[in-house]
This record gives structure tokens, sequence and C-alpha cells, in this order.
């Protein structure tokens, strides 16, 4: 169980990552923005002919400060999709995709029940009642002030429905909407009735959060020195970031009146500071006592460290040591990534990482005590130091105690990391034994040997993806994998490696080659074959198989029953949904439609543009493309009216649908219009398969019409025998 959830939190501090990874590039964006545009900056350095308000640059750098700007006021959202995408484990396009609608939908329900309840009035305004900073805009949208909470909520919500259902299997009539279709469905609903549930829930945790947030900052230098030791330490098990993240950008870390807008966590109020320059004397230390430590350590601390484990490495390997602590320690000093120099004394020195907790908790606290203001995008090496801290100016950061600070730290570093290694004979790098290469150990190092141990574990027990695997000649001819509507799509290196035979076996209803590639015929289901068959090739062997090695199944006729006379019981007539010429299915131009693989039915060759209701019914699904017509007739029989052949190429283009998922019909009503002068032109043929997809063995279709047809005649008849 701790396993389990040790696992879990790690998966969410490495989605968090996703969203983070943008700050460096928007946090650029507004520092040159916000401290080449303010006036006290230019003057100070005589820049005003460059610089100055109406001259290209400065136009250039206000739009760089509110695209920055923009970044940092859409967090909620970039954490909604960013969560969704890391914790999804499969089709992950599709898991951001639904949480963006989740999030819109949870937002809006929420000022709904806002509305409803007189938060906030018709005219938009908020009501005079309700307490300041409860309340925020939203893309727009007025609701509860919930910053990159409301985000998380989205994202891990989204990644848990996409995880269970992106494979989920519906009955034939509703079969367009399983898989990985279905998850933007079931998270409109569910963030529905989320967003109306978080209107009542939300109000108590937010007034948890404000007192957890107030008793953090009303801890004083304690409660920092605590927060840099726990950071730290968290470090080798990768929750970092599950931990700082709450500080950074939620309530958890203080809130602060910034240019008369209520913000939350000490990364938003620096930012929002360093947008409104002109009007802070000095940046906030109670905001920034999360990360302004940083660079005490990152920038003097570590290379001091590095240089303990030079001086102390043996004479032979002296000089290999030397390049790959330079290189670590310049990583460390440049942009703060410290994973280089950590990881090399982390396994081989622990003592070593305790000290360095220590030392990078108390630096914490020191920066807070100092009341150093210098903000950071994503770790604290010189190039956040330099736009935020430097350009900004000592008289709003005070940059400048780093400095003797940091010096001290380098002497601690390096004397202390001096002492133990000599002491306690540790192996940092260059003191390897003999037959030891010497190297820098990295967090990969340790997923590697998580990998090898797992590895076995982790393939999936999927006959069905194996038997298609196989079908397609192994993993290593399969050059792709896609699917339309009912058909499996593949392409393949070499096609004489196919195994028709092993394929159908599988469940397919046909098998048709077209040069390299391949199309298997399974049915709407086919999406959740496709998923299953892409997560079987991520761990299957690469190999390749051939009809040989495997042994290919045999084909063999059913034995023949002997035929005794059957009665028609009933009979069901479907009329011409289109107006042109009749034919029986077998000439369909194509040898699914024609083997009867789909379905058995005829096709029509249009020559009028309107496509119209069989029956009475309703439309089960209009395919995206708009090629194809899902219809369950009164009668109940399930049809498929496909216009065209391989038109779902055209991703709409020569369609106009006129009708909805879910619409009943009457027989004769439009449902669908043609280009048929673009379609000609661009389709292989425009004979249309008009299909009933799940007959019954005891369900014969009989047609009725070849040749000339109105739309709204007989075109075929269902027989049901006893």
């Amino acid at each position: 169980m701790k396993d389990k959830i040790f696992e879990v939190l790690q998966r969410i501090g490495r989605s968090f990552m996703l969203p983070i990874a943008i700050l460096p590039v928007a946090g650029l964006l507004l520092g040159l923005g916000s401290s080449f545009t303010n006036e006290t900056t230019i003057a100070t350095y005589h820049l005003g002919k460059i610089l100055g308000d109406g001259t290209i640059l400065h136009a250039l750098l206000v739009i760089m400060n509110k695209v920055g700007s923009a970044v940092f006021d859409n967090l909620p959202l970039l954490f909604a999709v960013g969560v969704a995408i890391g914790m999804a484990k499969k089709e992950k396009e599709v898991a951001a995709l639904s949480a963006v609608i989740a999030y819109f939908v949870m937002n809006i329900s929420i000022s709904g029940m806002l509305e409803i309840n007189g938060k906030i009035l018709e005219d938009g305004s908020i009501a005079k009642d309700v307490l300041s900073g409860t309340i925020a805009s939203v893309c727009g949208i007025n609701t509860l002030q919930m910053g990159v909470f409301g985000g998380i909520i989205v994202g891990l919500g989204v990644a848990a429905l996409h995880n269970r259902f992106h494979k989920i299997q519906l009955p034939n009539a509703l079969s367009f909407f399983a898989g990985s279709r279905f998850v933007p469905i079931i998270s409109t609903i569910v963030y529905m009735f989320v967003g109306i549930l978080l209107y009542f829930v939300w109000p108590v945790v937010q007034n948890g959060i404000y007192a957890l947030g107030g008793l953090v900052t009303g801890s004083g230098y304690l409660g920092t020195l605590i927060f840099g030791i726990v950071k730290r330490a968290l470090i080798p098990f990768g929750l970092h970031h599950v931990f700082y993240m709450p500080f950074w950008q939620t309530a958890v870390g203080g809130t602060m009146e910034v240019a008369g807008q209520t913000i939350q966590g000490g990364q938003n109020i620096f930012f929002a500071q360093l947008a409104d320059a002109s009007h802070v004397a000095h940046f906030s230390a109670d905001a920034t006592r999360y990360f302004s430590g940083e660079f005490i350590f990152m920038i003097f601390g570590l290379p001091g460290a590095a240089l303990a484990m030079y001086r102390t490495a043996k004479p032979e390997k002296k000089k290999q040591a030397g390049g790959l602590l330079f290189s670590a320690a310049l990583t460390s000093m440049l942009t703060g990534i410290t994973e280089p120099i950590e990881f090399s004394f982390l396994f081989v020195a622990p003592i070593l990482f305790v000290v360095q907790v220590i030392l990078a908790g108390a630096a914490y606290m020191i920066a807070h005590i100092l009341n150093i203001a210098v903000g950071l995008t994503f770790s604290g090496g010189f190039l956040d130091l330099f736009l935020f801290g430097i350009l900004q100016g000592n008289d709003k950061t005070s940059w400048l105690r780093i400095i003797p600070v940091g010096i001290i730290y380098f002497l601690l570093y390096y004397f202390i990391f001096y002492f133990l290694i000599k002491k306690l004979d540790l192996k940092t790098p260059g003191r390897e034994d003999d037959d030891q290469q010497v190297k820098l150990y990295t967090k990969a190092d340790v997923n590697a040997r998580k990998s090898q141990k797992g590895d076995s574990e982790n393939v999936a027990d999927d006959p069905l993806s194996a038997d298609i695997t196989r079908g397609l000649g192994g993993k290593k001819n399969i050059d792709g994998v896609d699917c339309c509507a009912t058909r499996l799509r593949c392409t393949v290196y070499n096609a004489d490696l196919v195994d028709d035979a092993l394929l159908k076996s599988t469940g397919a209803s046909g098998v048709i080659h077209k040069g390299n590639g391949v199309q298997v015929v399974y049915g709407p289901n086919v999406t959740v074959i496709k998923s299953n068959l892409e997560d079987y090739l991520e761990t299957a062997p690469d190999i390749e198989y051939t009809k040989d090695s495997i042994g290919s199944v045999e084909e063999t006729e059913a034995p023949q029953e002997e035929k005794t006379e059957q009665k028609v019981t009933k009979t069901i007539v479907i009329s011409s949904p289109i107006t042109g010429v009749a034919a029986d299915l077998s000439t369909a131009p194509d040898e699914a439609f024609a083997g009867r693989m789909m379905g058995d039915g005829a096709v029509v060759t249009p020559t009028d543009a309107i496509v119209k209701a069989p029956e009475d019914g309703e439309v089960v699904f209009v395919f995206d493309t708009k090629h194809a017509i899902g219809f369950m007739t009164d009668s109940g029989l399930s049809m498929l009216l496909h216009i065209g052949i391989d038109t779902v190429q055209l991703n709409g283009k020569g369609f106009e649908v006129f009708v909805e998922n879910g619409q009943k019909v009457k027989k004769g009503d439009p449902m669908m219009k043609l280009d048929l002068e673009y379609l000609k032109e661009h389709a292989p043929s425009v004979t249309s398969p008009v299909l009933c997809t799940e007959l019954e063995d005891n369900q014969k279709v009989r047609l009725l019409k070849d040749g000339e047809i109105k739309a709204g005649e007989e075109l075929f008849a269902v027989d049901f025998y006893e």
C-alpha cells in the first residue's frame, strides 16, 4: 500500500513539472519586459532614446510583459491540462482536451450557482456582501477563487476518468461513443456536478487553506527553516514538487493585495509585484521566503562541495573527476539544476546529503531574515538572479546580501565536505575503487535499476492484441496503427508477412490489402481494439513473424448442415435514403462492403444531393467526418448510411449534415446534403452502401430494386425466418 501511494505521489510530482516547465520562459519575458519598461531603470542607465516610451523596443517589451503575465494569470488552466496529461496512462491528447472542457464546465457551473444564489448580480458584478478575494474571474467566468487547486482538481479527476474509461465498450448501438470518445462526455457530466458540489464545499476548504497559510506565515523564520529542510529532503524521492507547489501557487504560501487584486502563493505574489514594480518599494520577503535562499547554496554552496570532492579525488582520477565536477558545478550556478552534484554523493555518501539538507534549509531562513526578495521561475541559478534580482535593483530585492552570505556558504560546504570525505573515506567521484568508473550518478540511474526489476511485471496480458500483432507479421513489421469508424488501419513494412486467416480468427469480419496498408474490419468497437493494441506494442518483443514460424490458421469450411425448409415469419422493408441507381451490395467498389463484412444491404449511386431518413427512427451517431450516419429504425434495425467509398479521408468536406446525435426523424426528413461534384472529383467512388449492421442468423436481406430509384422507394427487405 505504501509503495502504491509513493508511486502515485511521484506521478503527481512529475505531472506538476509540465506546467511548471513553461514558467522559466514566461518569467524571462515578464522579467525583461518589466525591467526595461521601468522608468527608474531607463533613467538610471540613460536608455531613454532606445527604450523610452514610443520606441519600437519599448512596445515590444510591453508585449513581452503582457505575454509573461498571461501565463501566470492562467496557471490554473495550465495545471488542469498538464496534470491530466501527466497522470493519463495512454492517449494523453484525449485527456488534455477533456481537461480543458471539464475546467470550463466546472467553473461555469460554479458561476451558475453563484448567480442563482445572488452572489453575482445580473449585470455580472459581484454582490456587496461577498468577501473580497473569494470570487475571481477565470477566463472571463466569475467563479470561486481556487487558484491552481482548481486546475489540479480537474487534472487529477479527468485523468482518473480517462484511465478508467478510455477503453470502455458500449452496446453496439452506442459503440461510436466507446473508447476514448467517451472520456470528454463523462468528464463534462461529472464536472458539472463537481462544480455544483464545490460551490458548497470550497468556501470551507478555502477558509482552511487561509488558516493554514496564516499558520505558516505566522511561524516566522522557524517555519521557513522547516520548509527548506523538508523540501530538500524530498529531492531523492522526487516528491519535492508536490510539497512546494502549494506554497508557491496557492494561499498556503500567503495572500497579498497587489494592484487591486488578491494574489495567492509566494511565486504568484512576486510576479504580480514585478508586473506592478513601479508601485512597489521592496518586493515581499515573506512571499519569496520559499525560494530566495536557493541562490545562496546553488550558486555558492554546492560549487564549494564540488571543489571539496575534486580536492579529495585520487591523483590518477583527479583530471577526469575535475571535468565532471566542474560541469556539474557550472550547471548548478547558472541554471540552479543541482541533480548532477546532489546525486553524485547521495547514494555513495548519504551523510553528505544530510549536511546538504541542513545547510540548504538554513539558507532559506537566512534569506528570509536578511529580507532578501529575489524571485525565480524554476530554480535558483545565476540566470534567475540576474533577471529577478540584479536587474530589479538592490533597493527592491536586497540581492547584494546574497554575496557575503554565499561566500560564507562556499567555505562551509568546502570545509565540511572535505573533512567528512577524508575522515570517513567516502567514495565520492574520483575516490571510487580502481575497478569502478568515475561518473556522476543521476536520477536516471535509479530509474534504470527500478525498470530492470519491474519490466517483466509490466507486460500486459492481452492475447487478442498478441494475435493481431502476430497476424500483422510481428511488431517489427508494423509501421503504424490507426483506425476509422469500423476498421483497424495498419501500415506494414512487408505485406507478405500478414496472415489473413489468423487476423480473421481474432474476430475480424475481413481483411483488406492496399499495398502496404492493411485494413482489418472489426466494427464500431475498433477504437478499443486499437487502444489495446497500441498498449501491447509498447512492451511487445521487437521481432518479425512469418507464417511458417507461427503456424497459419487455416480457414476451413463449416460443415454443411442439412437444409430444412424455413418459414418467413416477419418482413421489414427499408426504403432508399438517396435518389440514384440501386444495385446489389456485392457490386460495391470496396472489398469490405462487397464482402458484407460490416453488414448486409444494398448500394445506391446518388444522382441527387439530398440524403433522407430511410424510415422513422433515431440518429444514433453522426461521424466526425460527416461521411456516415448511424441510424436505428423504429422497427429495431440498426443501420449505417455510408456515403461514398474512402470518403473518411475528406475530413467532412463535401458534406452538410442537418441532424445530430439522438435526434428523432420521420421517413423522408432531410439528413444530409452532398456536394456531388466535389465528391466525384475527390473520392474513389460516390457509390453509397446502405447497411443493416447487426443482423441475426435468422435475418436475411432481399434486394427489392435494381436500377434507378427515388428516395423513399423500397430498396430492400429484411426477412425474419423461424
